[in-house]
């Protein structure tokens, strides 16, 4: 009998089917502390190929994982003895529709990509943070990934209108609605947004886009405490009506590191503050936009008459705006190198997690309490999408010991789910935080799981042994 690889070459063609050293850019995740050895890499270029591929797999009962831009986190591309689904060559854009704001894209697009096209028309898509050169659509819808700008536009589900998705069965399940209302039963899209491959193969989405801002208003302030941080940002939010994109904490230490790392960089203030916060206004209407005789734009005035107004109050400690796009860049770039910065060190416990927003405060000073309990010589470094809650919190424990590692990874979920939080906010389960789905998601939102899992994947070959505990 033919081998399922064989026949899947004969389809797709022999140069689409990598297999031994060709497969290394695949097999090696983005973090590096997962190495696997797939059958094969396969290369479909739409998805009829998909459907092809997952026929096959699903009468001979072959695992197979899907992969896209290769930036995750947790292990969800993990490929062990099983045909690795490379959406590579995926990678239209079948669809812009300037006037109803989506755009119909194939799971390959790059996800600047899809910002160049959008930017074509003025609109945005805006899902953004520092992968966005190498993400692509289909791995951002697979773990509902975040970033930055949630705090306006939502994760990734938010952004999404439809779906194309091939299921175990090699069935292709056409859900690429247009709608913003659509009441009709189940919404079966929001299954296979951040089931991480596990149900099926997502091949197209229709996704929403934004009017473009036509000024950015951006700024480093520095604070004394984390409550005044949350002040700050509902205020900014009444006074600019909801257009704060981005409210992004860095302490020092953090800074620091920066600093270190990139020795050229320019620090945020001439002195060091404990508590720095990257944000960001987008203006889309005219008014606030238009350059004025003396230069100044009035979203960037309104901006510093705000931050002004916390600074004689003593609510702020500094404040710098940037007034070019260069300014706004380099605030930016200092943001968007906290996976260069973090996770270079080994060994390494990558915590993203998310708490209530007037709740970061208090799971920062619980963690920095309990941690030299377990490890006296561990240290931290932080970094949050303060807006929206989520704490990527990382500590650095003084020697590579499982049991260590899963005492401060229990401690901290312990405090996480004391204030009401979630041990995953944006980077997914993946094989990493499968002890997690075990010791703390509810055990009937596991069952209904497991049993959605096995109505659609009864042979359980779709990206098996990730999220769900055995």
């Amino acid at each position: 009998m033919t081998s399922i690889v064989q026949q899947i070459s004969d389809r797709i063609g022999p140069r689409n089917v990598l297999t031994g050293a060709e497969m290394g850019g695949y097999a090696k995740d983005a973090t590096g502390a997962y190495i696997s050895s797939p059958l094969a890499v396969l290369r479909p270029a739409d998805t009829d190929e998909v459907a092809f591929i997952m026929r096959l797999a699903s009468a001979s009962g072959t695992p197979v994982v899907p992969i896209a831009g290769n930036t995750g986190l947790a292990g969800g591309t993990f490929a062990k003895d099983a045909l690795m689904l490379s959406l590579s060559r995926l990678n239209k854009l079948r669809d812009i529709r300037p006037k109803a704001r989506i755009a119909v894209a194939e799971a390959g697009v790059i996800l600047s990509t899809l910002h160049s096209a959008a930017d074509q028309h003025d609109l945005v898509f805006p899902l953004m943070f520092g992968a966005r050169s190498s993400a692509m659509i289909g791995g951002a819808l697979s773990t509902n990934a975040g970033g930055s700008n949630v705090l306006r536009y939502g994760n990734t589900r938010a952004l999404c209108l439809g779906l194309e998705v091939v299921l175990p069965s090699g069935e292709v399940l056409n859900l690429m609605s247009q709608l913003h209302k659509d009441n009709s039963g189940y919404d079966l899209k929001d299954l296979f947004i951040g089931a991480e491959g596990t149900l099926g193969v997502i091949t197209a989405a229709t996704l929403k886009l934004f009017p473009k801002p036509r000024a950015y208003a951006t700024a480093m302030v520095a604070l004394s405490d984390l409550g005044g941080a949350l002040e700050l940002l509902n205020d900014l939010q009444q006074t600019f009506g909801g257009a704060v994109e981005a409210f992004e904490y860095m302490p020092a230490v953090y800074i620091q590191r920066h600093l270190q790392h990139f020795p050229k960089a320019r620090p945020p203030f001439e002195q060091t503050y404990d508590i720095n916060v990257l944000l960001e206004i987008g203006a889309t209407a005219a008014h606030d936009a238009q350059v004025q005789p003396d230069g100044s734009i009035p979203v960037v005035s309104r901006l510093e008459e705000a931050l002004q107004s916390h600074l004689s109050a003593g609510r702020i400690l500094d404040a710098t705006i940037a007034h070019s796009e260069n300014q706004r860049a380099q605030m930016w770039a200092r943001r968007e190198a906290a996976a260069e910065i973090t996770l270079g060190r080994h060994p390494i416990i990558n915590a993203d997690i998310a708490v209530p927003l007037d709740s970061v405060a208090t799971f920062l000073d619980r963690a920095g309490a309990a941690l030299p309990g377990l490890d006296a010589d561990a240290t931290t470094m932080i970094v949050a999408h303060l807006g929206d809650g989520n704490i990527h919190y990382t500590v650095y424990p003084r020697r590579n010991d499982p049991a260590l590692i899963s005492d401060i990874t229990e401690c901290i979920e312990e405090i996480v789910t004391d204030l009401g939080g979630s041990f995953s906010a944006e980077h997914g389960i993946g094989l990493t935080k499968r002890p997690s789905m075990a010791r703390r998601k509810d055990p009937a939102a596991l069952a209904v799981m497991r049993q959605i899992k096995s109505t659609l994947d009864p042979k359980g070959i779709m990206n098996p042994g990730k999220v769900l505990p055995d």
